[in-house]
């Protein structure tokens, strides 16, 4: 039976107060319903993407009380911040996956710049502190970039690429964007169980792409108030639970199950958490 890794991912970008208490209480109410990934920018107070880590630790801490859930954090966000000061996740121990964007590309309004010099140093200090990354792919061009970067930094294998749709200015979510995507994927990395791929669809309205990339063989599913909070086009939830017991049911009903923490870092090549 196939086991799929859903990732929470919790907070809009148009939140203007961080509560790292209510975070941590909806991110477990998610670990109950079958999350085993929470994915978490660093946030000051009022929203704002920061270098400075300690609303992030708190919330973390928060949600460590209640559950085991595998901690992602971003490395990436449209802001002014430098690469110096995004890649902080890097450093702190109790972060066990970095996200990690390897282009630019147009999301909505907005550049979402990552420069490949800035890509660079990201990877480099990803590995150097033994992170594993989940590779942000919004274009077919930055699969084979990302297979140029591993012929120079050599990732841990199985490699986890996120293919993201549906931001204004980039691929949109439909069937053929994903079979695209999927084909440039095994084009560049040919060799099986070389990678890992998931679906994360920005302004999604309900779950029928979810469905197809569970069909074509998606190993992970991101869903949460950082891309909609949509339970049908006419419906619209408060909290992140109700999600993620939809998406639960819909890989059950495929005769899957949704991972364990645990299982998602033996997948991942995570280490185990360490008892306290």
């Amino acid at each position: 039976m196939k086991k799929i890794m859903v990732s929470v991912a919790p907070v809009a970008a148009t939140d203007m107060l961080i509560n790292p208490r209510a975070i941590a209480r909806d991110v477990y109410e998610c670990y109950k319903n079958g999350a085993a990934m929470v994915h978490l920018h660093v946030r000051d107070i009022h929203g704002a993407l920061t270098p400075d880590m300690s609303l992030l630790k708190e919330t973390v801490d928060y949600i460590r009380e209640m559950c085991d859930i595998v901690i992602e954090i971003s490395t990436g966000g449209v802001s002014k911040l430098t690469i110096e000061e995004r890649v902080q996740p890097c450093y702190a121990d109790y972060v066990e996956a970095t996200s990690l964007n390897v282009g630019s590309v147009n999301l909505g309004d907005a550049v979402y710049e990552n420069p490949i010099r800035d890509v660079r140093y990201c990877v480099q200090k990803i590995m150097e502190n033994r992170k594993i990354p989940e590779i942000e792919v919004f274009e077919l061009g930055m699969i084979n970039t990302v297979r140029e970067l591993n012929e120079q930094f050599h990732f841990v294998k199985p490699i986890l690429f996120a293919l993201v749709f549906g931001h204004g200015g980039e691929m949109p979510a439909t069937v053929p964007s994903l079979k695209h995507m999927i084909t440039a994927l095994r084009e560049n990395f040919p060799n099986e169980g070389d990678t890992l791929w998931g679906y994360t669809q920005a302004h999604r309205k309900d779950f029928e792409m979810v469905k197809v990339a569970l069909d074509m063989g998606a190993d992970t599913v991101r869903i949460g108030f950082e891309d909609s909070d949509y339970f049908s086009p006419d419906v619209r939830v408060d909290n992140n639970a109700v999600l993620i017991a939809e998406v639960s049911d819909i890989i059950k009903s495929r005769g899957m199950v949704p991972m364990t923490p645990d299982e998602a870092r033996e997948m991942l090549k995570i280490p185990k958490l360490r008892k306290s």
